[in-house]
């Protein structure tokens, strides 16, 4: 049974920086790409970022570029999201899921039915 299990969510002030841990289980994790996507209150979930299954490919959303980076650790079956610059904007509940594929790509990787498994989540709050 696949399990992701994210962390390192909390409150954090405009301009300030926060990073997301996922912990992968149950499942060969190299092999597959992995995103983050987020949802907010009365919104729907919307994608953040995707790292291809070795790391070598990454891809954001529009709204993160330049201020988040995702990564990867296949030795630990964890994969990370940096958050830099935070806005109010950011707060939401981040998700992390396993892609159905290896690679990323901008036809495929926002879209949340590419994803098998899901994360419960963790909150982000800026306060401004």
């Amino acid at each position: 049974q696949v399990q992701l299990v994210e962390s390192g969510g909390g409150l954090v002030q405009e301009g300030g920086s926060l990073r997301l841990s996922c912990a992968a289980s149950g499942h060969t994790f190299s092999n597959y790409a992995m995103g983050w996507f987020r949802q907010a209150p009365g919104k729907e979930r919307e994608f953040v970022a995707a790292i291809s299954w070795a790391g070598g490919s990454t891809y954001y959303a529009d709204s993160v570029k330049g201020r988040f980076a995702i990564s990867r650790d296949n030795a630990k079956n964890t994969v990370y999201l940096q958050m830099n610059s935070l806005r109010p904007e950011d707060t939401a509940d981040y998700y992390c899921a396993q892609s159905r594929t290896s690679y990323v790509g901008g036809t495929y990787s926002p879209d949340r039915q590419q994803y098998a498994f899901w994360g419960q989540g963790t909150q982000v709050t800026v306060s401004s």
